[in-house]
């Protein structure tokens, strides 16, 4: 009896040192695949939530091609370092066509963020890399999504995973940000560590 016990709590062991590094392993693929994209409004007045979405859709239509086109997160975080100038220069061109005083600005952070769902797919909370868009005061609500690979693009699940798989996400990655049946709990436990990383960052 003592021996079937031990082997039992042997197997959990194992079992949860297991999981734990796939876990890991997950956490850090996201990170390392992954750019986000937050565009804050200048307030939450439907002119500034207005304003935010039209500068939003410039730079997404401005990006896209791009990051389709990148090989990799490496190259994708280049191209947008080296012309975070334009990006800004665009975004600003918007501003100034709708007449707005205000003024963007554009960065690369490493900035904390919390779980999001979007249509086909979620996002576990943590520190990621960022392409942060701030207009005006930036007090406004969010706008976030991925710029590479460009995930949150209307998509089916069949493209979503499609797009995830050929940037690298391994399989088991893929079905837990999708969330499907069975891979809820690698979610939930990829999520609270992110929210461990949120806490401290």
């Amino acid at each position: 009896m003592r021996f079937i016990l031990k082997l039992g709590i042997l197997f959990l062991i194992v079992y949860f040192l297991v999981f734990s590094t796939g876990l890991v392993s997950d956490k850090a693929q996201l990170k390392n695949e992954l750019i986000r994209m937050h565009v804050v409004a200048n307030s939450d007045s439907p002119e500034d939530q207005a304003v935010k979405l039209q500068v939003k859709d410039a730079l997404v239509s401005y990006l896209q091609p791009v990051m389709t086109a990148a090989a990799n997160k490496e190259e994708a975080f280049r191209y947008i370092r080296e012309n975070l100038q334009q990006l800004e220069e665009k975004a600003n061109q918007v501003l100034k066509d709708l007449g707005e005083n205000k003024t963007a600005t554009v960065s690369l952070v490493k900035e904390k963020f919390d779980v999001r769902k979007y249509d086909t797919f979620s996002l576990p909370s943590g520190i990621y890399d960022a392409l942060r868009v701030q207009i005006g005061e930036g007090e406004g609500q969010n706008w976030w999504c991925v710029a590479f690979p460009t995930l949150c693009m209307p998509a089916t699940s069949d493209e979503f995973a499609d797009r995830a798989a050929s940037s690298g996400f391994s399989d088991t990655l893929v079905r837990t940000v999708s969330k499907e049946e069975g891979y809820e709990i690698r979610f939930f436990f990829l999520d609270l560590i992110g929210k461990v990383e949120n806490f401290f960052h």
